[in-house]
């Protein structure tokens, strides 16, 4: 309990309680402060996202050019397929369902807040996208040369972007949000929106366990074996994860359950279930396309055009194999597509925190529960290889 009050979607959550009741009470001038603060806060979360970009990006690609295993590869192929697969599903119900969903733009609220005091434009070093050129095609050169030096540079510069994260960006976010949901409270939108928001955390949901059943589906169909002998054990690896909230502290539970399983090699075990809970967040990737969907419609009056989406779906996946292992890491490593991609401005973007909060725990216990799944593809993969192989 200890850890669920002090863990990062708690904050969130009552930064979002307290914000949306100060938002009720305070006049003007107190207002005006808050908004101050927002954008304070906004301005340096933008200038850190490229930072984040190019310090999670490149040494994941770096990592996966150091070897040459097949295996490797085809475990990397599996977490990608498997994300914009579940990205591709979100997409299609969001343009299904989120028109149905009676949703109120924010844009006609009549209520407007208050100019800042002053501001303070702390311009990023480089645009987003830019960015994720640079980290594409230093990580791939990088590789081809097979520079020890930049390697271990990249990975220092790896751990400098966490530290920044860790220490300064996520403890800063509960107070962004604060200010963003007194603002929408001033506004007038949450109590508009709170049903909206109830509905659209419940249809992402379901969609992780729809998700889950196409890949166990899928793994059953390719080994020629029954999901229900890995699914049997993971009812504790699915409530840790609920309970953490973190595919790291959940992974000791992970290989507990995966090694109990008849139709996993352990070798496959040892070597997948803790790269996948690195690298697969099938189920977080689902939350974000509905939720940046239904954002989208709340604050601009309409979904983003298809195109742009399925582009968004693509980068995702890319993003989501290099977020980093922290509450909320796949959103926070998308920052930059959600602001450069589809324009979302700061408080759209501190929406999009708040809700992805509210089900962090079943998205993580999606990606983990997945991993199961992807496991048994490897293990099959393997043995049409070599019966006989060993990775580790």
């Amino acid at each position: 309990m200890r850890k669920f009050v002090n863990s990062l979607p708690a904050k969130l959550i009552l930064s979002m309680i307290v914000g949306s009741i100060a938002g009720c009470y305070v006049g003007n001038n107190i207002m005006q402060v808050i908004v101050t603060i927002e954008k304070l806060l906004g301005s340096f979360i933008f200038f850190c996202v490229p930072l984040i970009v190019i310090g999670f990006i490149t040494p994941s690609i770096t990592k996966l050019g150091q070897s040459v295993s097949k295996v490797l590869g085809f475990a990397f192929l599996l977490a990608y397929i498997s994300s914009i697969g579940a990205a591709f599903m979100s997409l299609f119900a969001g343009f299904e369902l989120i028109p149905h969903l009676n949703i109120s733009s924010h844009v006609l609220q009549a209520k407007e807040l208050p100019k800042v005091i002053f501001e303070l434009n702390v311009t990023p070093i480089i645009n987003v996208m830019g960015a994720l050129f640079i980290s594409v095609t230093v990580g791939i050169a990088t590789c081809w040369t097979k520079s020890t030096i930049t390697i271990k540079l990249l990975e220092e510069f790896h751990q400098i972007v966490l530290s920044i994260l860790t220490r300064i960006l996520i403890p800063m976010l509960p107070f962004f949000v604060g200010c963003t949901f007194c603002s929408l409270s001033y506004e007038g939108v949450i109590a508009k929106q709170l049903p909206i928001f109830t509905i659209v955390v419940l249809i992402v949901i379901v969609g992780h366990y729809i998700w889950l059943a196409v890949l166990y589906g899928i793994a059953a169909i390719y080994s020629k074996k029954s999901p229900f002998k890995i699914l049997k054990y993971y009812g504790p690896t699915y409530l840790t994860a609920i309970g953490t909230m973190s595919s790291a502290a959940t992974l000791p539970i992970a290989l507990d359950s995966a090694i109990k399983s008849e139709v996993l090699r352990k070798d496959m075990v040892d070597f997948g279930i803790p790269l996948f809970s690195n690298i697969h967040v099938c189920g977080s990737v689902l939350t974000e396309v509905f939720f940046v969907m239904v954002v989208s419609q709340i604050y601009y009056g309409h979904l983003p055009s298809v195109g742009l989406m399925v582009l968004f779906c693509l980068l995702l996946g890319l993003f989501a194999v290099g977020a980093p292992g922290v509450p909320g890491g796949t959103l926070i490593a998308s920052l930059g597509l959600i602001i450069s991609l589809l324009g979302f401005d700061s408080s759209a973007t501190a929406l999009i925190l708040s809700i992805f909060a509210l089900q962090d725990s079943f998205g993580t216990a999606c990606n983990v529960t997945g991993d199961g799944a992807l496991t048994l593809i490897l293990t099959k993969f393997v043995e049409k290889l070599k019966p006989n192989t060993k990775i580790l």
